[in-house]
């Protein structure tokens, strides 16, 4: 992040780089609610470039999304509360990505969609198109941008797909995780646990840190009486067992937790037109990591841990794996 000694606030300066920008992104072809005035506010972060600099003095710097909201505070004096942090990245960050005007993690494309040092940098061929702003030429230089766009975004889609990570569901249907995260534990979920314990059975919900799901069988959780939205605190896997008719609940919890009370009263009340008893299940990592969570996992539940996957943990009941009526 380049250093930079903001000495006083010219607003009319200020103004003027904030319309500039937001003509840019109109340029660039982003709509309305992207070419906003948080959205030029981001760019300019992301390009560091002050209000009294010219565009040829962009940079292309590597910024999380805390260090765009202090860049902003420092240069801007435009402060954003800490809460606005999500609405910046879903909002306008994901959208630039999308379009090409950004890539995430330049210096480690396969970082974990959890990690605090995810970060995001100007595309190479759009920061040699902005330090041409206002200068002769520019006009073609952006139709040339333009017109190689497609291609562009068909490169960086390309390269985010290589890095997800293939898994194959029991039954043979394919499917694919964002890198990092809680996803690791959910691909060991399904390779490990879900062949020792729930063979045989019917895959009927996976979760994906990135996009909300990775897979979603509306139609059988239907069949179970069941009704959910696909948006709402879904556990992190859903596997049923037709010839035992239980439907397990897993919970990844190496980032979000175990099922503790709080979470087994939220579960139990999503699942609760369920024709299939329900059995609770809380993965971890590992025996390590359990001893953070060992006071806050609900009873009548199990817990199973990917070092050691030929074990189970059971808290308490009246029996071992089973739902409870």
């Amino acid at each position: 992040m380049t250093k930079q000694t903001v000495i006083e606030f010219d607003g009319g300066a200020r103004e003027n780089k904030l319309t500039e920008a937001r003509r840019l992104l109109q340029l660039l072809g982003f709509d309305s609610e992207r070419s906003n005035e948080r959205s030029a506010y981001v760019l300019l972060a992301l390009l560091e470039l002050g209000p009294d600099q010219d565009w040829t003095q962009a940079e292309r710097s590597m910024l999380r999304t805390v260090q765009i909201m202090q860049w902003l505070r420092d240069f801007y004096e435009k402060d954003y509360a800490a809460n606005s942090r999500e609405t910046i990245r879903r909002f306008t960050l994901h959208q630039f990505v999308d379009a090409g005007l950004v890539v995430q993690n330049p210096d480690q494309p396969d970082r974990p969609v959890n990690s605090p040092k995810w970060c995001y940098q100007i595309e190479p061929a759009a920061h040699d198109l902005i330090t041409s702003f206002g200068q002769d030429g520019f006009d073609e230089q952006l139709a040339e941008y333009l017109a190689e766009r497609p291609g562009l975004q068909a490169l960086y889609a390309r390269e985010r797909e290589m890095n997800r990570i293939p898994v194959q569901l029991p039954g043979g249907k394919k499917i694919d995780l964002s890198p990092g995260g809680q996803n690791t534990l959910i691909v060991q979920i399904i390779d490990e646990f879900c062949e020792r314990y729930t063979p045989n059975g019917e895959v009927l919900y996976v979760g994906d840190a990135d996009k909300k799901l990775a897979w979603f069988e509306e139609d059988s959780l239907a069949e179970l009486g069941i009704e959910v939205d696909s948006h709402g605190k879904m556990p992190d896997v859903v596997v049923f067992l037709r010839d035992r008719n239980w439907l397990v609940l897993i919970e990844a919890a190496s980032s979000h937790g175990p099922v503790d009370a709080k979470r087994h009263r939220e579960l139990s009340e999503l699942f609760r037109g369920s024709s299939a008893g329900l059995v609770f299940i809380s993965a971890l990592p590992s025996r390590a990591e359990l001893r953070k969570y060992l006071k806050e996992i609900a009873w009548e539940t199990d817990v199973w841990c990917a070092d050691n996957p030929t074990h189970l943990i059971h808290f308490n009941g009246e029996r071992f794996l089973g739902p409870y009526s």
